[in-house]
C-alpha cells in the first residue's frame, strides 16, 4: 500500500540521519575502537530486551524466541563491520570514513542482479551511479588534512561496506520470518561477546576516562536500537537495493556533524558530493516506486507458502 511504503520510506530516512550520529560518538567514546562497539552493544540489549517484550508485539512475535544460524550470520557480519568502521574513524575523517563505508549499495545491487537474477531498471541504476559519484567526490574532495593515517582509515572504510553489504542481505533474508526487533536482539546478543574479545586481544582501552566518555557509549547504544534498528524494519518492507541507497543519506549527516564538531573542513567538492548523493537517493526511490515489482522485492515465482510470495514480510518492530 503507499500509505505504508510511505511510512516505511519516512522511517528509513530518519534512521539513516539517526546512523549519521554514530561515527561521532564513537570519536567521542574515550574507548579502543572495538570497545565502543561492545559497549553499542552492550548498552542497547536492554532497550532490545524491551521491545521483543512489549504488550502491543503480535503473539507469534512477543518474546525472544530462539537465535538461528541466520542470525548468527548476521551478528558475525556486524561484528566485521563495526570492527573495521571503529578502526577506520580513528585513522581518517568522519566524513571519507562514513562515505566509503556506504558503498554497500554497489554490492547489494550485484547480489541480487546476479544471484536472484532481479535486474534493476535503468533509472535506478542511473540514480546508484549519481549517488556513488557524490560519494566518492565527498571522499576525494576531503582537505588532506584529515586523520592520523587518512589512507589506512579509507581502506578499512572500503573494506567494511563487505561486512555491511553482508549484513543488510542477511538482515532482508530474516525480516521474511522474523520480527525486526528480534532480529536486532540476537544479532546484538551474540556480537557482543565477539567484540569485547577482540577489543581484549587488540589491547584496547576498554573503559571511558570521564563521564562524557560514557554518556557517548549510552548514546551508542541509543543509536543501535533506533538507527540500524530503523532500517532493519525498514528492510521489512522496502527492497534492500532501495533501502541501501537510502542509506546513502548517513555519510551526509556525518559529514556536515563532523565539520561543526571536529572542525573537518568540507571543501567545495564536499558539499556538492553530499547533493549528488541527495539526490541520487530521491531518483532512487522514484525509479523503485514506478516499478510493478520494485527492484530487491521478492521473485514473482516464488513457491506457494514462501513469506515471500504471498509479500509477507516480518512486519511488527
Amino acid at each position: 500500500m503507499p500509505s505504508t511504503r510511505a511510512a516505511a520510506l519516512t522511517v528509513l530516512v530518519a534512521s539513516a540521519a539517526v546512523l549519521g550520529l554514530a561515527p561521532i560518538l564513537v570519536r567521542l567514546a574515550e574507548a579502543g575502537p572495538a570497545a565502543a562497539g561492545f559497549w553499542r552493544f552492550a548498552f542497547a540489549l536492554p532497550w532490545l530486551w524491551l521491545l521483543v517484550h512489549r504488550p502491543g508485539a503480535p503473539a507469534g512475535e512477543r518474546g525472544p524466541g530462539r537465535p538461528t544460524a541466520l542470525m548468527a550470520l548476521a551478528a558475525l557480519f556486524f561484528v566485521l563491520d563495526l570492527g573495521f568502521w571503529h578502526y577506520s574513524i580513528a585513522f581518517t575523517s568522519v566524513a571519507n570514513a562514513t562515505t566509503l563505508t556506504n558503498l554497500t549499495p554497489v554490492i547489494v545491487t550485484a547480489v541480487a542482479w546476479i544471484v536472484f537474477r532481479e535486474r534493476p531498471r535503468a533509472l535506478f541504476l542511473l540514480a546508484l551511479a549519481v549517488a556513488l559519484a557524490g560519494a566518492w567526490t565527498m571522499s576525494a574532495g576531503a582537505d588532506g588534512r584529515q586523520g592520523s593515517n587518512p589512507r589506512l582509515g579509507d581502506l578499512f572504510a572500503a573494506v567494511t561496506a563487505l561486512w555491511y553489504a553482508g549484513y543488510f542481505l542477511t538482515v532482508k533474508a530474516l525480516r521474511g520470518r522474523h520480527s525486526a526487533s528480534r532480529v536486532m536482539l540476537w544479532s546484538t546478543a551474540l556480537g557482543a561477546p565477539l567484540l569485547l574479545g577482540l577489543a581484549l586481544a587488540l589491547g584496547e582501552d576498554l573503559t571511558p576516562a570521564s563521564a562524557a566518555g560514557w554518556a557517548a557509549c549510552a548514546g551508542l547504544g541509543l543509536v543501535h536500537v533506533a538507527g540500524q534498528g530503523g532500517v532493519a524494519w525498514a528492510l521489512g518492507r522496502l527492497p534492500a537495493a532501495l533501502t541501501a541507497v537510502t542509506v546513502l543519506i548517513q555519510p551526509v549527516v556525518a559529514a556536515l556533524l563532523g565539520w561543526l564538531l571536529f572542525a573537518e573542513t568540507m571543501t567545495a567538492a564536499q558539499m556538492a558530493g553530499g547533493a549528488a548523493v541527495l539526490t541520487g537517493v530521491v531518483l532512487a526511490q522514484f525509479a523503485s516506486g514506478r516499478s510493478r515489482r520494485p527492484f530487491g522485492t521478492s521473485r514473482p515465482d516464488a513457491a506457494p507458502g514462501d513469506p515471500a510470495a504471498s509479500g509477507r514480510e516480518g512486519g511488527a518492530f
